[in-house]
């Protein structure tokens, strides 16, 4: 596959009359770049895959036949349309960023408008949703609407995209750069993943980088690899300050920025002329934005007036616990817009609405909770449990789950606030029919077991001192003892003698 890869170019190349050996050639050819540029396309089709897949899939888009990058008929497909056409229509599109052609250009036009078409297709599908948006924002900074395609090959239009390297969001900022440009990022906010707040930031980061360099072509590539390195490959070129003539300084990724830019402008612009239609997906048409304050969940607004949890979550990606955390200052809530009616209708009794669970407002531990030896008020008829918290857990879900108080979770557990942390353990004192259905009660004397002891049988995760601290006044050391072991490591399933029932 890998001797295909390199020779396909050149095969390609030669059948279209694209040659390299003539210095007056019509279409200009980044002679050394033939072998190099389809490694970077290969790349980059598989990137590809791998942003739609994190999203799209997961709105029921079927994408099981969808091609790979390479296929035997590659050269069939790819000698259809003359250079020349696709010369006549990349010029014929009104924009002020140059929009060359060339061997590289060429073989990105073939990923976006034959090897991944379908893929293409699922980016028309929300394309409605969010090019209006950019080109709102692109508009107000006084910046070339064109650059709305940057998100298309930054992200493949998905706003959870997160890279390797960190970079998150529609147009993948990293973090220092995002929080340069005002995005708030902490446990409960990530504005990368928020439309409109990067699409802001964004704006403000090519306006600046546009005072650098003057020429937006320039500027895509810093976009992409930083000024740093378009300045490193200026001065190693020279001080020429053309993308091509800097080409071969550039970082190898961004050799096929511009390029993949240029290409996914011609395949969003004359994707009827290739018949590629989009794939209807699941956003609201309309959309308005509410500003709210004070605490309020996803579920509290799915649970009163029926709007999907996965719809406020595609439509407010930025909130990483599905909590809208707008204590201090007016947050932003995007509805479909047929429920902003409502909502403002019922947003007293949206807020109210379990608010107990999710969030109790009341913070104050009573004073029998500070006792001298600083017990916990445990409710009578309760059994101790020890819950590990997964990742998307809030204290409002996970007390809703065992019959229990947001700050009874708090209290028990001294935590202030709303904060945890995946992998913490959470003491929770649960109504026994609680615990039994939520798989906690350990407590069964086993066949042929000695009845007079209490048992326990170990789950994943338990070790001999969380054990110990659900019973008063007994140790890891004194369960190894009673059990004759010899190590700490414990097996689910395995059953424990912890003390006996008269203790």
């Amino acid at each position: 596959m890998k001797k295909t890869l390199r020779l396909l170019p050149f095969f390609v190349l030669m059948a279209n009359g694209v040659y390299a050996s003539s210095p007056n050639d019509t279409v200009p050819v980044l002679r050394d770049s033939i072998l190099e540029g389809m490694e970077i396309i290969s790349s980059y089709g598989n990137n590809l895959d791998s942003l739609l897949s994190l999203w799209y899939v997961q709105n029921g888009v079927d994408t099981s036949n969808m091609l790979t990058l390479v296929e035997p008929d590659f050269v069939e497909i790819h000698t259809k349309i003359p250079d020349s056409v696709y010369m006549q229509r990349l010029a014929a599109i009104h924009s002020i960023i140059d929009l060359p052609y060339n061997s590289i250009v060429r073989n990105f036009i073939s990923v976006y408008t034959e090897r991944q078409r379908e893929k293409v297709e699922i980016m028309l599908g929300v394309a409605d949703y969010y090019l209006p948006i950019f080109e709102e924002i692109l508009d107000y900074y006084q910046l070339p609407v064109e650059l709305r395609m940057l998100p298309v090959i930054e992200s493949a239009l998905n706003p959870r995209a997160v890279s390797r390297a960190g970079a998150t969001g529609l147009w993948q900022f990293m973090y220092g750069t995002g929080r340069m440009y005002n995005l708030t990022i902490n446990s409960y906010i990530d504005e990368r993943c928020d439309p409109i707040a990067s699409s802001h930031a964004a704006a403000r980061f090519l306006r600046d980088l546009y005072k650098i360099y003057g020429d937006w072509t320039l500027v895509i590539a810093a976009y992409n690899c930083g000024p740093g390195n378009v300045n490193k490959a200026i001065r190693r070129s020279g001080g020429k300050r053309n993308y091509w003539d800097i080409y071969y300084y550039l970082p190898r990724e961004t050799r096929g920025y511009v390029p993949a830019f240029i290409a996914a402008t011609y395949a969003f612009e004359y994707r009827n002329e290739h018949n590629i239609k989009p794939v209807s997906m699941s956003l609201p048409a309309t959309v308005d934005t509410l500003m709210i304050s004070g605490m309020l969940h996803f579920n509290q607004i799915h649970e009163v007036l029926g709007v999907p949890i996965k719809v406020l979550r595609d439509l407010n990606p930025h909130y990483k616990q599905n909590v809208i955390p707008a204590q201090k200052k007016l947050m932003s809530l995007r509805l479909p817009l047929e429920q902003v009616g409502p909502f403002i209708d019922r947003q007293q009794e949206i807020f109210a609405y379990k608010d107990s669970i999710y969030f109790n407002p009341d913070n104050v531990i009573s004073p029998s909770g500070y006792t001298a030896s600083y017990k916990h008020e445990v409710p009578s008829g309760s059994q101790k449990v020890v819950y590990v918290v997964k990742e998307g857990d809030v204290l409002g879900t996970i007390a809703e789950r065992h019959g229990v108080r947001v700050s009874q979770l708090r209290s028990w557990n001294n935590i202030r606030g709303n904060l945890i942390r995946v992998g913490q353990r959470l003491t929770i004192y649960v109504r026994a029919n609680v615990a039994s259905n939520a798989g906690y009660s350990n407590a069964a004397t086993p066949q042929g077991g000695d009845s007079n002891f209490v048992y326990y049988k170990v789950r994943s995760g338990d070790t001999l001192w969380d054990i110990a601290k659900q019973y008063p006044g007994i140790s890891s050391t004194d369960i190894k003892r009673i059990n004759n072991l010899n190590t700490d490591k414990l097996i689910p399933g395995q059953v424990l003698k912890i003390k006996p029932k008269s203790s």
